[in-house]
């Protein structure tokens, strides 16, 4: 099926827009009515096409607030926001709004829905003038939130039905395990860091945790309550989450990394900040939309997700398979 027959009667059309190099920039843009929105990619160079929004999701890295967050027109949670410029130490120059609320992009109402991916991040949702329903959802852990839809821009960070690494359960018991014996977590310091800090305290640990400065700058913003802190390296316990890359400056009988990564010298916990294949599949089945645009990542996972819900009956097509471009 051609991206002309599942989009032209949604009245949607993506776009990608191609740097100097004539590759094209990260992730997507749509155009609808007369509106242009960018979805979790970098700002447009002064000069060229520029969008009435830039919609972040969440302040991960691979989605490029780090571009957008300095453009009055970029369009993101206050958490997010906050996490963008204590990540990279600049000041977020968009808009924002609280997690679950909408916001005006010219006159078109944008709605606000969690994804439990990281702190403050969000699927965004309208409707166009045509009356079909959009939701863009970034990275995703918990879809209960998540309302119906025509036309579905998802993520396939565990996509491909025949990758086994794609299907996954969260080993929270052997958390639990480390967490009682004293243990060492490397995590990323958004995100990972945050969860394994909420995990412990549902854990019933009231210790203090050790951490290393940016996740520690972090989760104390993003968590407040959820102390004692203190930096690692002062940390009178074994009890410390720091950067993966940090683990072997710490001192500890005990070190496990929170990832599916295998390519990491240390014993690995499954604690992801992501839906599995199989969930992915009850997101898709719970939303129903009529067709489906996986933009992230770019590549394998992604064109296999697409490929599969293709021959599932529908209609889908995959960040990679965008022909249009600005």
């Amino acid at each position: 099926m051609t991206e002309d027959g599942i989009f032209g009667d949604l009245g949607i059309t993506p776009f990608r827009r191609r740097v100097s190099s004539g590759r094209p920039a990260p992730h997507l843009s749509l155009r609808f009515d007369s509106h242009l929105f960018s979805i979790d990619t970098s700002r447009s160079p002064k000069g060229s096409v520029q969008p009435d929004a830039y919609l972040i999701t969440h302040a991960h890295s691979d989605h490029y607030g780090k571009s957008a967050m300095i453009s009055p027109e970029a369009v993101a949670s206050r958490e997010t926001a906050r996490a963008l410029e204590i990540r990279h130490g600049r000041r977020y120059e968009g808009r924002t709004f609280p997690v679950g609320g909408s916001i005006l992009v010219d006159d078109l109402e944008v709605v606000t829905y969690s994804t439990g991916h990281t702190i403050g991040s969000v699927a965004f949702g309208w409707e166009t003038d045509l009356g079909v329903r959009v939701l863009v959802t970034g990275d995703v852990k918990n879809y209960e939130n998540l309302p119906k839809c025509d036309l579905l821009v998802t993520e396939a960070n565990y996509g491909d039905p025949w990758d086994p690494a794609c299907r996954f359960e969260d080993d929270i018991v052997g958390f639990g395990d480390a967490v009682d014996a004293g243990s060492t977590f490397g995590a990323y310091a958004f995100g990972k860091a945050q969860r394994a800090v909420s995990l412990i305290r549902a854990l019933g640990c009231k210790d203090p945790i050790g951490m290393d400065g940016k996740s520690l700058a972090l989760t104390r913003e993003l968590l407040p309550g959820f102390g004692p802190f203190s930096p690692a390296e002062e940390n009178g316990t074994d009890l410390n989450v720091v950067t993966p890359w940090e683990l072997s400056t710490i001192r500890s009988k005990r070190k496990y990394v929170l990832t599916g990564r295998s390519d990491l010298p240390f014993a690995q916990i499954r604690i992801s900040d992501h839906l599995d294949f199989k969930g992915l599949m009850r997101m898709v089945e719970r939303i129903s939309p009529k067709a489906a645009l996986v933009y992230h990542p770019e590549g394998r996972r992604a064109n296999m997700m697409a490929h599969h819900l293709r021959e599932l009956g529908m209609a889908s097509i995959s960040v990679s398979e965008i022909e249009d471009s600005f």
